[in-house]
């Protein structure tokens, strides 16, 4: 977690990695996240915590299970994936989002071969 005044654009154009997910604050019995990405993001559902997606730049598709399409968002879109859903985000550019869930929230990997 991180403590005092952050400048979130500042901070995340310092990362250079492909992959990055951290806690930048947490609250009561949640946490806000800073994830910054290229790429899929393997499928997974959290059955006891709702996840919800602030985008900042880029732009972040999440795979729901049952939908055809994908949801896609633009800098500044949110979406919420209810808890228990099975879902993946992908990103074919370099995306940064805020992801809003259960501090402690579980993550349940689906193993099988899904697209």
């Amino acid at each position: 977690m991180i403590e005092g005044k952050v400048n979130i654009k500042q901070l995340t154009d310092s990362i250079k990695k492909q992959y990055d997910n951290f806690v930048l604050a947490n609250i009561n019995d949640h946490c806000v996240r800073v994830a910054v990405f290229e790429g899929v993001y393997e499928w997974h559902s959290h059955p006891d915590s709702d996840e919800s997606f602030l985008v900042l730049e880029g732009e972040l598709q999440i795979d729901i299970e049952g939908l055809e399409e994908p949801i896609i968002l633009h800098p500044q879109d949110f979406y919420t994936v209810t808890a228990g859903i099975v879902h993946r985000t992908r990103a074919s550019c370099r995306t940064v989002n805020l992801c809003f869930e259960k501090d402690e929230a579980e993550t349940v990997f689906i193993t099988d071969n899904r697209p």
